[in-house]
């Protein structure tokens, strides 16, 4: 038979485990003994030639399966008659004999295990089985059967007819209760488990009038099968689809399978942290690591860890911490058999880095996940990391977590200071609190000294090209500059260090964006020189990191988000000014930058330098000696993000329902903890109250009275449905009374004739504070709206006046809402983006950096994804729902329609999209069905590892979308529950005639 698809045989298999095979059901039938005059072929090829039924075949119901078994020799039904025939030529009668064909039919199975049969006149035993997962019964059969890997009988059959031969194990234990005299021809509803089956008898002499008779009286087992089918087939359709019932099969199979796994090699669990000894092999391969540092082991067999209690670790930065966090989480998904995610709370273990916490909104959000988990579940394990702590005594109690703190440096820091020429090491014992370490050595020229006054030249240059350096600056703009000039000072030689890497290197960026190429890096990355800041995309800077890794960039000037952000250590650090911005650093920003000096592994000591000038000398003293800034809560300074997030949320799911709940629930946050300190003028309670009472005045909340007793009652809250939806939206609780006043102006007069007006409505409200409109650009853009689009722009309420007053430097003496008119500029930004596609055009049109309309178009995706959640839950916004689930998607692919069906593959970002259709493979299709090898050689710089991505990657969403539409089908299919019944119709005999 062909082939039915590897869709079929994997999900038919992965049930073989948990039935009988067809040979065991075969075995205990009545197979009497005699020949076939014609041979087992003949009888095939003269029923495919259009031969009657047999004989004892009653013909009342179609043969839905004839002619099933005449698609290949070594079909599924074809097999079973070889096999009864085989029997029948058996010259004892009711034994099965190991005759070649039947030890090759019998040699297919789905597991490695040798089965030892025992052979009994009385019922059916168990089979002893080794590594095997359950007990099926014997067989009656007279010796031992070694059972290889392989197919079973029920492989290569359709899945629909295997599940109804499933039913069967559950009754082939009775065959053996009664000896059938009879046989009579099923009826045409008889299912598989209802087939009469004759006991297996001893030999005997049988006249040739009884063989006759009992020959014509049975038939063969291949028509009861094909009549069992039928009648299954035309059973009712089974209320739960095939395709769910499959799926907990699998489900089913795969837990039984690790769970015999896990008891197969318990002797392997805890070689390597309680860990099989297959883990510590991994990290030696992949890694490199073969010791652990024994801070590590000291961690890792601390007994609040073994108890499973919440901790807190503290080390310097590139110590090792992460690595202690990945042991722990495969400790939680190998022996404890639970979910693990770092970053974010989920069932078994929370893993952060803690002084986030006191980082504005995202602090905030932190605080609130890992309270709610601390009220909600007792037995989550919650293990938080950090480089820089300082009140530890707070976060413990807030964690309820136990605390373990180390010094330990793989390689050593030394921290230095440079004042003019001088340079000096940091000693804390020192009066100064510095040391004089030597003096710069560097022959500038009078240009030289004025371009780079602070000699950054004659510091990379002693490190570079052999080791790597970071330069860390204040803007980033400087940045640019920085990386700029020091490339206009270095030697040629420079420029043959790795020349063909960085050849390739450059080719690679400018793929990314279409030969998009920011001429600062043209002029700089040929000297193994860069800069990284959040003006670049996302796609380039993940590439730029790479080759800074790879060692192939050997200078990177950046700003003070990498040190937070990204792992890149270098062999020294320097500090452009001890400045962000205009803002003094703070000790943990400080420690954060300089903990970059240092690669474990590769250098044996690492350097920072903290350039100064003598205006700044008496703030050094705090920044380089003094401890570690406090962690402080900002739920309280983050209103709509933080306490009013929270409390809303608290109502939403019902965690508490009153203040009396909402108080009980405040106390065991870090910000009930720290509220004296915080905010002594309010108490706690007084806290709760006033963000409640916000609440209910913005119509999120409402107050319900409910009787607790005769004469008593008590003020619940309850979330309303736009509060609902809020919830539900993820929404800024600052924006969503302006949100809903939004989109039910838009009811009053939506703008179809183009996507303005629904850009307008999901363009990101925080992201306004931040435009600052080129007034010039937007006079033009906004002379060339088409009569539809400036209608948009009356009902938002920007007028073409405003503008032109604002680009001609003219007073504006009527009121404007400039935060409507800064929004709306920000829409024409991703309107253009939606028609261009190019995020490096668009941002040359606007004036933007490519970076900052990259993160516009990433929180517009976000945001329209926001409110089509929150228009789910009100009923007036559906006419928004499907207009905002097309939106969405084309904010979040910004590409043209034609690269979208291939951005959904993983790994396949804009750039690669387009390679791969320009190369023919234009749909999913085509990559499910490519070579990754062919791949490799059309698609530039891919490599094997993302060619075999994408292929799998292509064959997975083709296989999800197949069972989407069998389901589909199979729900259309599907006969109603309340289908009505026939109507009895009126009879004669009541006096009504026709």
């Amino acid at each position: 038979m062909e082939d039915p698809g590897p869709g079929i045989r994997r999900r038919v298999s992965a049930r073989k485990r948990s039935r009988r095979g067809l040979r065991e059901t075969a075995a205990v039938s009545p197979l009497e003994p005699g020949k076939d005059p014609e041979g087992t072929e003949g009888k095939r090829r003269r029923r495919r030639s259009g031969s009657p039924r047999p004989p004892e075949y009653d013909g009342s119901e179609e043969d839905m399966f004839s002619g099933y078994d005449s698609f290949a020799e070594n079909s599924f039904l074809a097999q079973v008659d070889d096999l009864e025939q085989k029997c029948m030529q058996s010259p004892e009668y009711g034994t099965i004999t190991t005759k070649p064909a039947f030890e090759e039919l019998c040699s297919k199975s789905t597991e490695t295990s040798e089965f030892n049969i025992i052979a009994t006149d009385g019922n059916l035993t168990d089979i002893e089985t080794e590594d095997y997962c359950y007990s099926p019964k014997t067989l009656h059969l007279q010796e031992n059967v070694t059972i290889e890997p392989g197919d079973d009988l029920l492989y290569d059959i359709p899945c629909s007819q295997a599940l109804y031969f499933e039913k069967s194990k559950d009754s082939i234990s009775d065959l053996n209760n009664s000896s059938i005299k009879e046989s009579y021809p099923l009826p045409s509803h008889q299912t598989l488990n209802e087939i009469p089956v004759e006991q297996p008898q001893e030999k005997k002499n049988l006249s040739p009038q009884s063989t006759e008779s009992d020959m014509n009286r049975r038939r063969s087992l291949k028509d009861r099968l094909k009549s069992a089918m039928t009648g299954n087939a035309k059973a009712q359709t089974p209320k739960f689809s095939k395709r769910e019932q499959l799926k907990e099969a699998i489900l089913s199979e795969e837990i039984n399978v690790a769970k015999k796994t896990m008891e197969s090699s318990s002797d392997d669990l805890g070689p390597f942290y309680s860990l099989p000894s297959k883990v510590r092999d991994l990290f030696v391969q992949y890694k490199g690591i073969r010791k652990l540092y024994d801070w590590q082991h000291t961690c890792l067999t601390l007994t609040c860890l073994q108890q499973r209690k919440n901790l807190i670790y503290s080390l310097p930065t590139s110590g090792g911490k992460t690595l202690v966090a990945e042991i722990l989480m495969l400790q939680e998904l190998l022996c404890r058999q639970k979910n693990v995610l770092m970053i974010l709370p989920y069932v078994a273990i929370v893993q952060e880095k803690l002084h986030m916490i006191g980082e504005g909104s995202r602090g905030a959000i932190l605080e609130i996940t890992l309270a709610k988990i601390l009220y909600t579940s007792k037995t989550t394990q919650i293990i938080g990391m950090s480089a820089t702590l300082n009140n530890v005594e707070e976060l413990q109690e807030f964690l309820k977590a136990e605390y373990y703190t180390s010094k330990f440096r793989p390689v050593e820091l030394k921290e230095y200071l440079k004042i003019n020429d001088t340079i000096y090491e940091v000693d804390t014992k020192a009066e100064k609190g510095y040391t004089f370490s030597r003096l710069l050595k560097c022959k500038y020229s009078d240009n030289l000294e004025k371009m780079d006054p602070d000699h950054l030249v004659a510091l990379v240059t002693e490190i570079i090209p052999n080791y790597s350096c970071l330069v860390f600056c204040p803007t980033k703009k400087n940045c640019e500059n920085v990386a700029d000039m020091i490339c206009k000072f270095l030697n040629k030689d420079y420029l043959k260090h790795r020349e063909k890497e960085k050849c390739d290197f450059l080719k690679n960026l400018k793929n990314v964006h279409n030969g998009g190429l920011c001429p600062v890096l043209k002029r700089t990355i040929p000297f193994g020189v860069a800069y990284h800041h959040s003006g670049l995309t996302s796609d380039e800077r993940k590439i730029l990191e790479g080759a800074y890794a790879a060692g192939v960039l050997c200078l990177l000037t950046c700003t003070s988000t990498l040190a937070a952000g990204v792992n890149l250590p270098a062999r020294r650090v320097i500090l452009r000014a001890p400045y962000i911005a205009t803002q003094f650093l703070k000790r943990n920003q400080y420690q954060q930058m300089i903990g970059r000096a240092g690669r474990a592994g590769i250098d044996t000591v690492g350097e920072s330098i903290l350039i100064l000038q003598e205006k700044d000398k008496h703030l050094v003293l705090d920044l380089v000696n003094s401890p570690l800034e406090n962690c402080y809560s900002h739920l309280g300074q983050e209103i709509t993000k933080g306490i009013q997030s929270l409390l809303l949320s608290l109502i939403g799911l019902k965690i508490a329902k009153n203040l009396e709940g909402i108080y009980h629930f405040m106390c065991g946050t870090f910000f009930g903890i720290q509220q004296k300190s915080l905010s002594a003028e309010k108490s706690l309670w007084e806290i709760s109250q006033k963000a409640l009472a916000t609440l209910i005045e913005k119509g999120l909340l409402q107050r319900q009275s409910v009787c607790k007793s005769e004469g008593e009652s008590q003020c619940d809250l309850q979330i309303t449905k736009l509060g609902q939806a809020s919830l539900k939206g993820t929404l800024d609780l600052a924006y969503c009374d302006i949100l809903y006043k939004d989109l039910k102006k838009g009811l009053e007069g939506l703008v179809l004739e183009s996507y303005l007006h629904l850009i307008y409505l999901t363009t990101p409200y925080d992201m306004v504070s931040q435009c600052r409109p080129d007034w010039m650009i937007y006079l033009s853009r906004f002379s060339h709206l088409s009569s539809a689009e400036q209608k948009v722009a009356a009902i938002i309420g920007v007028s073409e006046s405003f503008i032109t007053k604002k680009a001609s430097g003219q007073a504006i003496k009527k009121d404007v809402d400039k935060n409507i008119v800064n929004r709306f500029y920000l829409s024409f930004v991703l309107y253009a983006l939606l028609k261009e596609t190019n995020i490096w055009s668009v941002s040359e049109k606007f004036n933007m950096s490519r970076g900052y309309v990259q993160n516009l178009l990433s929180a517009a995706a976000s945001f329209s994804s926001c409110i089509l959640h929150f228009c789910e839950e009100l009923e007036e916004f559906w006419v928004y729902r499907a207009l905002l689930t097309e939106l969405t998607k084309k904010l979040s692919y910004c590409v043209k329609a034609d690269l979208v069906p291939l951005m959904e593959v993983t790994g396949v970002l804009e750039s690669r999209a387009k390679q791969l259709y320009d190369a023919g493979y234009k749909t999913v299709t085509y990559l499910a069905n490519a070579d990754p090898e062919v791949l490799i050689r059309t698609i530039n710089h891919l490599s094997r590892r993302q060619a075999k991505q994408i292929v799998s990657s292509a064959k997975m969403l083709l296989n999800e979308k197949a069972e989407a539409l069998q389901e589909e089908v199979e729900n259309l299919l599907r006969p109603p529950p309340n289908i009505p019944g026939p109507v009895a119709l009126p009879s004669k005999s009541h006096g009504l005639t026709q």
